[in-house]
């Protein structure tokens, strides 16, 4: 008790003496101040900007209702494929859906090409929607399966899409309408959690998918730098996509595909990549802990090999990717997913080694409550200027308190994951497909 309670008046000497605030704000400002405030001003000042043009300047959009054709990535999802379905079958779109549900590695996945087979019948009476079952009898895993599709999609909108995604039903209508502009050549949406009442991960990560994953995107897009269009819900144009050559062999085939889109944009600048508010997937989050860090293990191991061995080049060499992209993955991905980890990991051992316990753990305070200021921050803005769902969304005010540390934990477990695969190749270590088809991606 007396060591909180002298905990407590080192944090208030910090906040009101001028000297002592001075000091403190010399050691923590630079590197929370230039390095990540920055981040964050961008992306709201860009979606400022975005909300008061769309308002006061909306540009007249014609219909555009060409054919959209759905791949489904199907492994093991048994019933739970068949919310993705008929999410599809079900949206408004009046022009043609064309939906072919790969199933990977069918002799051991029965159960979900079953649940497939089921659905059929119900296309009878849906003009304009049409089921495509392509069962694979040899497991290839996620790119194999996502360039069997584009192989056989006719559609001139092609989606990727997991087979536990589900989607509003104007999810299709929406992200089409960008691609009325020619220079459209990918667009992705907002992803939301289906099942974050489930437990107190589920929660914190459907917050995170909030703050981070919606906000980030949507920000972004606005400057034409758009992090990553993710696996689970990616939209492209098709033409686009085979001239690239669709989706390259190994793990994080998303992230893969989004620098080529970068590296092809540098000799065709006026290409971009878009984000739809209004094109809304749900999806299932990791329901324990244990679960959610192996699936992070996998996230930033998977980034690392990215950026480390695939795109190495890209990340020297502005001629590849041009001084945009260059600067924002250098900052963002290179600063902010891979050195920052480590640097925090460094600073607490350095702190609790060199500083008394109490203003060891005042610092920690003064941390937290800026990070929270800056959660709550993001979440108010996010609730009233992006959410579509503000009293559902509403409910995450509960774990917000202690977001800030659950933040924390996700960045000390990258170090993890990205020593993980350094020393131990983790990339080759996926689900997404089995470890000979990965080993054929560059080590």
């Amino acid at each position: 008790m007396q060591l909180l309670i002298e905990t407590w008046q080192l944090i208030l000497i910090i906040l009101f003496r001028g000297d002592s605030l001075i000091s403190y704000v010399l050691m923590f400002i630079p590197f929370v101040l230039f390095l990540e405030l920055p981040l964050y001003l961008i992306s709201w000042l860009s979606i400022f900007r975005h909300i008061v043009k769309e308002t006061h300047e909306a540009p007249f959009i014609p219909p555009h209702f060409p054919k959209v054709t759905c791949l489904i990535i199907c492994y093991s999802e048994g019933k739970a494929v068949q919310n993705a379905v008929i999410s599809l079958l079900e949206q408004i779109y009046p022009g043609h859906i064309e939906i072919i549900a790969l199933v990977d590695g069918v002799k051991k996945n029965q159960a979900t090409h079953d649940a497939l087979k089921v659905l059929v019948p119900l296309f009878s009476s849906h003009a304009k929607r049409s089921l495509i079952i392509i069962p694979k009898i040899q497991r290839g895993g996620r790119v194999s399966s996502v360039n069997a599709g584009l192989s056989c999609a006719s559609g001139e909108i092609v989606c990727a899409f997991d087979g536990d995604t589900s989607f509003d039903n104007q999810m299709v209508s929406r992200a089409s309408l960008h691609f009325g502009d020619a220079n459209i050549v990918a667009v992705t949406g907002p992803m939301r959690v289906r099942n974050a009442n489930k437990s107190l991960v589920t929660r914190l990560q459907n917050l995170e998918y909030m703050l981070t994953m919606q906000v980030g995107k949507y920000g972004l897009a606005k400057f034409n730098v758009i992090n990553n269009v993710p696996g689970a819900f990616g939209i492209f144009r098709a033409t686009f996509l085979r001239k690239i050559g669709g989706w390259n062999t190994g793990t994080a085939e998303d992230l893969d595909l989004t620098l080529r889109i970068k590296q092809y944009q540098k000799r065709h600048p006026e290409l971009n990549m878009d984000f739809e508010p209004r094109a809304v997937s749900h999806t299932d989050v990791p329901e324990s802990f244990v679960d959610f860090f192996k699936q992070r293990l996998r996230w930033d191991g998977d980034l690392l090999y990215i950026y480390a061995n695939k795109h190495s080049k890209g990340l020297s060499s502005p001629s590849l990717l041009g001084w945009k992209n260059l600067v924002f993955l250098l900052w963002y991905g290179v600063l902010f997913q891979i050195v920052i980890p480590f640097v925090i990991v460094f600073y607490m051992i350095f702190m609790s080694i060199i500083s008394p316990l109490i203003f060891f753990l005042a610092s920690m305070s003064l941390i937290y409550l800026f990070y929270f200021s800056l959660t709550l921050i993001q979440f108010v803005l996010y609730l009233a200027l992006i959410s579509d769902r503000k009293w559902d969304d509403l409910n995450a005010l509960l774990v917000l308190p202690i977001f800030p540390l659950f933040q924390f934990s996700v960045r000390v477990w990258s170090a993890v994951a990205l020593l993980n695969q350094m020393f131990n190749k983790g990339h080759l270590d996926s689900a997404m497909a089995p470890w000979w088809v990965l080993k054929k991606g560059k080590q």
